[in-house]
């Protein structure tokens, strides 16, 4: 693993809102480190939610998240339990727990930063596009 860390690779610099986009009605993806440029360690990505909007269903993944809020308010669910995180806030979801995010926000728009312990979750986006473009994600559950 160790040489994984000592690989050369270029330094990663994006302007505000810059990376590989996936727009999905109502909710907007930014990728902006992908395993290509990390070495195949991480992923990073933007999620934003407009205002009163469900994220992805309720899943698990074996790899970690750690989630930072970047704007606005989201309700993140973490096993079982709802709990609105402000700007600021962080959280980690160990791999194996069942997660998701949604904006409960009448006006503003949410999003979070979202780190992934592994590489290659990105390699999967142009297909999530796709399903939530056939699938539009409904209204946020009121508090």
């Amino acid at each position: 693993m160790k040489g994984h860390r000592t690989r050369k690779r270029k330094a990663i610099i994006l302007p505000p809102g810059a990376g590989r986009s996936y727009p999905m009605g109502r909710i907007r993806s930014v990728s902006k480190a992908d395993g290509a440029e990390t070495g195949n360690i991480y992923s990073v990505s933007e999620w934003w939610l407009e205002p009163n909007t469900q994220g992805p269903p309720p899943h698990t993944h074996e790899d970690d998240h750690a989630w930072y809020v970047i704007g606005g308010k989201m309700n993140v669910l973490i096993g079982k339990r709802w709990t609105e995180l402000s700007r600021g806030s962080f959280v980690v979801i160990p791999g194996g727990v069942r997660h998701t995010f949604e904006n409960r926000s009448a006006t503003e728009r949410a999003g979070i930063l979202s780190f992934n312990n592994q590489a290659g979750f990105e390699e999967e986006m142009p297909g999530i596009s796709k399903w939530f473009i056939a699938h539009p994600p409904g209204d946020a559950i009121s508090s």
